[in-house]
């Protein structure tokens, strides 16, 4: 049996390895993860900003490859899987974990930023210079001292993600600076693709019909398509099928699922059909696939 574990509030906080500073509903700041070696495929549920404190780590998220060194942050949108997990012996970190809901209330329409970032250009490192670590330094300070000091206040939970709301807002000006730098273009993201995002991320069955995710939004399949087209340059039904693929790459290499459990769970119609989508697409049958 593959080691595997669903990484969500609940698994954290269990986890006596894992030194949590703050948690409420929405929001979970971690001081500390050591003994990380155990863990070597993890599906992360919610968004998170890691940063690299002591060593370093090499891993697979989505199965592309990233290396996170000391003073870099990798930055983890909701629900993807981390394989293949190699750390150095002094690996640390600190980190914030959010509930999509809490990230786009502190972000608001700049969460066109994030999405342009993690989804259309697929950066999910930032390396900080020595301002950028003394400026983080000093909030991750204030953020401990309104923790340990401020219990008593009625408005504990509003200091903390004022704080936690300023950090990230701080990040996602610099997330701009480098898609500018890079020449990458930075979208005005209007507010269907990111709700169409938020559904592609958030549905276990993500293999539906561009009619029904349209018929969700409450719009019609050509403009769904049109929105995608002009956001990321990828239809409607490319998004749909890039996200299925993640998730039938995850099913067959990382979980000892039977096919049928795969097929049922994606919501594919019988396995027959499910066999000829991933040859269709992969150009091997389910089993060749796992074992390739």
């Amino acid at each position: 049996m593959k080691q595997h574990e669903e990484v969500t509030f609940q698994t954290l906080a269990d986890n006596e390895d894992v030194q949590i500073g703050y948690s409420d509903s929405d929001i979970m700041v971690v001081d500390s993860i050591q003994q990380f070696t155990e863990i070597n495929i993890a599906h992360v549920s919610m968004n998170a900003i890691v940063i690299c404190t002591d060593g370093k780590v090499q891993a697979q998220m989505n199965g592309i490859k990233m290396e996170l060194h000391k003073n870099q942050i990798a930055i983890v949108p909701q629900n993807v899987t981390i394989t293949d997990v190699m750390i150095s012996p002094d690996f640390n970190l600190k980190g914030m974990f959010l509930t999509n809901r809490i990230l786009r209330s502190f972000l608001n329409e700049k969460i066109s930023i994030w999405n342009d970032m993690m989804y259309i250009h697929r950066q999910h490192i930032v390396t900080m210079d020595e301002d950028e670590i003394l400026f983080y330094t000093h909030f991750y300070d204030m953020i401990t001292l309104a923790i340990e000091r401020g219990k008593e206040n009625p408005y504990h939970t509003e200091i903390i993600q004022a704080l936690l709301r300023s950090a990230i807002l701080g990040l996602c000006g610099t997330m701009k600076w480098m898609l500018s730098n890079e020449n990458h273009e930075t979208h005005t993201t209007d507010s269907y693709f990111q709700r169409f995002l938020d559904l592609l991320h958030t549905n276990d069955v993500k293999r539906q019909t561009v009619e029904s995710y349209a018929s969700e939004l409450c719009i019609t399949p050509k403009y769904l398509t049109a929105v995608c087209k002009k956001n990321s340059g990828k239809t409607a039904n490319e998004w749909i099928t890039e996200h299925v693929l993640e998730d039938i790459r995850y099913y067959l290499k990382q979980t000892d699922l039977s096919v049928k459990q795969i097929c049922d769970r994606l919501g594919f119609p019988n396995p027959s059909f499910f066999g000829k989508y991933v040859k269709d697409h992969f150009g091997m049958t389910p089993k060749e696939f796992r074992n390739s």
